[in-house]
């Protein structure tokens, strides 16, 4: 349950188009609902602005779709994150309407909510097309939330003058987010050339001295550029929530 939806139940009830016991009957499940091996957080979108998110990852197929029936029943928009393909594949059918799995993110999301004109401007710029996968994972919770993401990839330093065509329209962005592997070196470059925000995503594309993405991390913790800050490897997710509310914030101020 989103703001929204609470204030419209209130309305309902206020204007008697509800009474008391259907309020109750749809808060049931505040603050959260105990699915014994999960406890889904209903409240949390009220809390923070931003519905509770599915790790798909290590769960079974049959907690990953308790999980998602129980969201969708409370009228939330859907993101898993890290859902396995097969994990998609046994669960497919049991899946409520207009459900849109990305195989190459690993992201499965249900828009439950109506689409609405995408907010400010993210831009999102990947290394190269190996670290594609985690950029989108960025772009699509990103979206899903209600910014609007523009795209630049593989523009990788090894090939810095397609970086450097892009500059005018990065330096229009709110905020940037940068998502590499290998060295890593790409945030501190775009840190260096922009006056915004930017959320560097290391990935865990490399050989094998890169150490699953360790090595892209360090680089970035270590940015001599202002402004840069760096979120865990591989996570795409966390970056498109921050980058979406650093976008929010920027509309607020319009508006």
């Amino acid at each position: 349950m989103n703001k929204n939806v609470l204030q419209k139940l209130l309305r309902d009830l206020y204007n008697h188009k509800i009474d008391p016991k259907q309020a109750a009957d749809l808060l049931s499940t505040l603050p959260y609902e105990n699915l014994d091996f999960a406890k889904v957080d209903h409240h949390r979108s009220l809390r923070s602005g931003l519905a509770e998110v599915i790790y798909g990852q290590g769960k079974t197929s049959d907690q990953v779709i308790s999980i998602i029936k129980s969201l969708h029943k409370a009228g939330n928009d859907i993101l898993t994150t890290k859902l396995d393909s097969e994990v998609y594949k046994q669960i497919k059918k049991k899946l409520p309407a207009g459900a849109v799995y990305n195989e190459s993110s690993r992201t499965l999301i249900i828009q439950k909510a109506k689409k609405k004109k995408k907010m400010g401007h993210i831009t999102l710029v990947s290394a190269g097309t190996s670290d594609i996968p985690i950029a989108e994972e960025a772009q699509i919770t990103a979206e899903l939330f209600g910014s609007r993401v523009e795209t630049i990839f593989d523009v990788g330093v090894a090939g810095i003058h397609r970086l450097l065509d892009k500059v005018d329209g990065l330096r229009q962005a709110r905020v940037v987010i940068v998502v590499a592997g290998m060295d890593g070196a790409l945030a501190g470059v775009v840190g260096g050339l922009v006056s915004c925000p930017v959320i560097a995503v290391p990935t865990s594309v490399g050989y094998g001295a890169s150490f699953g993405g360790v090595a892209a991390l360090l680089t970035m913790l270590n940015s001599c550029a202002t402004g840069v800050a760096t979120v865990n490897i591989d996570n795409g997710f966390g970056a498109g929530c921050i980058a979406h509310k650093i976008n929010l914030l920027g509309e607020n101020e319009s508006s």
